[in-house]
């Protein structure tokens, strides 16, 4: 067991620190200040993460930290954080670990024992969840599918009687595809694409999986599909006696007829009518 007490301890700390996901109007003041605070920021993509830091008037450092390099960038955080120096750790939008880079890393500095810090913010898959119109709780977030159709498949038959709503990401080049395969195997249901969220040209369509097929083609901007949850399916027992049939079994064992019946009822989760009709056929 580790047990972080993340402001009681003189431990070097990595922050978790989301970045807007379209406006950056929605950069917490919390946010700011931790970058301000920290000489150096692991980022997905230098060349964004640039234009960031000057639209905020931050200094620090950047290091290049990706799916790609994580073997070299990796351990010279773990270097840095041995020194002494906090860190914070960006995507290019959203949150870092959240179909992004970072958990590597927070798992390594979990492990050599520094404090790992959240700092609330920007979530895309959050933001379309509470306005999909689709139950929010309980949710899955699932993030992207495979690019490839039959790993894609395979992917949505295991989830296909999942009951929690459950939060996709998709590129628009693959929108059409993912939809259509999502039609054949979770059936027609209720959905929201969410796309271009928090940006000029936001916009949040509700349908079915049909519906929305119909005018994916012209869509753009990276989305987030949210998807009602499978019904559940109630099963009916089967019985091997007629309901006469079985009626007359409790009669047999000494029940009045009309004790018998009720019974009958109760077991078949019918209506005492019926079974009292049927008896006495």
């Amino acid at each position: 067991m580790y047990r972080q007490s993340s402001f009681k301890n003189d431990k070097a700390s990595l922050y978790l620190v989301p970045t807007p996901i379209g406006n950056l109007g929605e950069m917490t003041i919390r946010s700011i200040e931790v970058l301000k605070s920290v000489n150096y920021i692991a980022c997905e993509d230098t060349r964004n993460t640039i234009k960031l830091l000057n639209h905020f008037d931050i200094k620090a450092k950047l290091i290049s930290h990706h799916e790609h390099n994580l073997h070299v960038a990796i351990p010279k955080i773990l270097h840095l954080l041995e020194e002494g120096e906090n860190i914070a750790i960006v995507s290019d939008a959203g949150y870092p670990a959240i179909s992004d880079p970072g958990y590597e890393l927070v798992k390594a500095v979990i492990d050599a024992s520094y404090n790992v810090v959240p700092i609330s913010g920007c979530n895309a898959a959050l933001d379309a969840l509470v306005v999909s119109g689709i139950a929010p709780q309980p949710f899955m977030f699932y993030g992207f599918l495979s690019h490839e159709n039959k790993n894609k498949k395979k992917e949505l038959e295991e989830l296909k009687n999942q009951m929690m709503t459950i939060v996709f990401y998709e590129a628009p080049h693959r929108i059409k595809k993912t939809l259509t395969v999502m039609l054949e195997i979770l059936g027609d249901r209720h959905i929201a694409l969410c796309r271009e969220l928090t940006k000029k040209h936001e916009e949040i369509i509700r349908g079915t999986i049909s519906e929305v097929l119909e005018i994916c083609d012209d869509l753009k901007g990276e989305m987030v599909i949210v998807v009602e949850g499978a019904k559940e399916i109630v099963e009916e027992e089967v019985f091997e006696q007629s309901i006469k049939e079985h009626v007359q079994s409790f009669v047999d064992k000494g029940m009045s007829a009309k004790d018998a019946i009720k019974e009958v009822a109760k077991i078949r989760k019918l209506k005492k009518n019926h079974v009292y009709e049927e008896y006495h056929s």
